[in-house]
């Protein structure tokens, strides 16, 4: 049975419109606009959506007929929009090739887009490379507070097809992991979870989905090692 339901959730496709903005308003208008700087650069903590803002300004350049590519932790061709995710992953000879890229692209009036878990001025990168990221525009991802990650939960769910009682989403901020991409993830098996049973969502049911992604978590649990 669990085999038979997947694929019947619509795909959840990162955008810029299914991202809550909260105190990140100009970073997405700078996104949409992609304009006035040949680089945008993006930092924050682990979790605040710097992953969903690179792969959505790249399907939204896709969507208006640019080529772009978005890359995790390495460096991808040239294109007319490029996103870098954590370039704090690249070793010497990747942020060579991102400091080549960077100038290449400069130079043909396309965008790049690069993030990381910090500023660039702190992060452990070249010289040449950590200088040219600061020479864009810089941006802090803020990460969202429980009324806006209420939110970004209703539409997830929405996206999915399915319902989200407001006490299953008070009960997942108070219980949950508190990272947006954790809860989201929470969120994804408890519809699975309401699939399989054929049962509306419920605290009962997230309750138990909570408790088979923490026995999953455990080292010596056999759940854990699948």
């Amino acid at each position: 049975m669990s085999q038979m339901l997947l694929g019947i959730a619509p795909e959840w496709i990162p955008s810029l419109d299914n991202f809550v903005a909260g105190r990140n308003a100009e970073l997405v208008s700078a996104l949409r606009q992609r304009s006035g700087a040949s680089s945008i650069f993006i930092w924050g903590e682990t979790g605040s959506g710097k992953s969903h803002l690179l792969q959505a300004a790249v399907e939204g350049a896709r969507a208006a007929g640019q080529p772009a590519v978005y890359a995790d932790g390495a460096v991808p061709q040239a294109a007319q929009v490029v996103a870098v995710d954590g370039v704090e992953q690249l070793d010497d000879a990747a942020q060579i090739e991102l400091f080549a890229l960077y100038n290449r692209m400069r130079e043909n009036g396309a965008m790049l887009i690069v993030s990381g878990t910090q500023a660039p001025a702190f992060l452990p990168l070249r010289d040449d490379l950590r200088t040219r990221l600061g020479w864009g525009l810089v941006y802090q991802v803020h990460a969202l507070n429980d009324d806006e990650k209420a939110e970004a939960l209703r539409q997830h769910a929405q996206a999915r097809g399915f319902e989200l009682p407001p006490e299953v989403t008070t009960y997942l901020l108070r219980h949950g992991r508190r990272d947006l991409p954790a809860l989201l993830q929470t969120l994804n098996a408890l519809d699975e979870h309401c699939l399989r049973l054929k049962r509306a969502a419920s605290v009962p049911l997230l309750k138990e989905v909570m408790m088979l992604e923490f026995a999953a978590r455990q080292p010596d649990c056999p759940a854990g090692n699948k």
